[in-house]
């Protein structure tokens, strides 16, 4: 279904930094909409140049996880290896320097799967999802406070790590979905 009708932005009539923590900036900004109605809405100020989380292959049936901790939710999740875009990278070799120095493997290939957004309304960032395949033995430091543990999950199984109460990170499951809809051709 296409929408060809095209809506107008609403006129940003100011804007100014209301808190800024060591890891973020909120944002409030004064609007205009094109009917008239004015709000002000918060944001998470967006840097840099985004994020990336690769789903690594093992072979062509198993996929490596990697489970660590999660201040948000003060717990352990199972998820894919991510970071941040660091400046003059592009987003397949983030995605390769994330996967050695998460789980100790780089790839030959990384193959780009879609571009999501987080939480739109509120935060400015987007994060690009990756497969990787041809993965051989190679390490680098990594900024994680411990080791990460590994799990390797076979992809024609992902009905049971799907109910996995420590699998439920929307990027992660995002990812997922869309390399087995890309299996199906």
């Amino acid at each position: 279904m296409n929408n060809d009708n095209k809506l107008q932005l609403p006129e940003i009539l100011h804007s100014q930094d209301v808190a800024k923590s060591r890891l973020v900036t909120v944002e409030a900004i004064d609007l205009r909409f094109s009917n008239g109605q004015l709000r002000t809405y918060e944001k998470i100020k967006g840097s840099g140049s985004g994020a990336v989380l690769v789903v690594p292959m093992l072979d062509d049936d198993t996929m490596i996880l990697v489970r660590e901790y999660c201040a948000g939710t003060h717990s352990y999740q199972l998820g894919f290896p991510k970071g941040l875009i660091d400046p003059g990278e592009s987003g397949e070799q983030a995605a390769n320097r994330e996967m050695q120095e998460e789980i100790g493997y780089g790839a030959k290939s990384i193959e780009f799967l879609h571009q999501v957004s987080l939480a739109p309304a509120f935060f400015n960032a987007t994060m690009q999802l990756y497969v990787a395949r041809g993965l051989y033995s190679s390490q680098l430091e990594g900024d994680e406070p411990e080791p990460l543990q590994q799990v390797h999950w076979k992809l024609a199984d992902y009905h049971q790590l799907l109910a996995q109460p420590d699998f439920t990170e929307a990027r992660s499951i995002s990812a997922l979905m869309l390399l087995l809809d890309r299996q199906k051709g």
